[in-house]
């Protein structure tokens, strides 16, 4: 169980630096715009869902995930 609340500590940390790095505008202008990537903006609001981005995001954390556990 130690393992446990070591790597979800950590886990934290690393989701918070990243949340911040995000937050704070430092992130690449290209995230979230990629092409493929659905907007529908109408007069009365918009609709968003970066369905690319997401898959991009995915491949990368799953590549990242599968060198680290070697």
């Amino acid at each position: 169980m130690r393992d446990l609340g070591k790597f979800l500590m950590i886990l934290g940390a690393v989701v918070l630096v990243l949340g911040t790095i995000l937050w704070s505008g430092f992130a690449p202008r290209w995230l979230g715009r990629l092409p493929g990537d659905i907007r529908i903006e109408r007069e009365h609001g918009a609709f968003y869902f970066p369905i690319v981005t997401c898959i991009v995001i995915s491949i990368v954390l799953s590549l990242l995930m599968s060198i680290f556990r070697r």
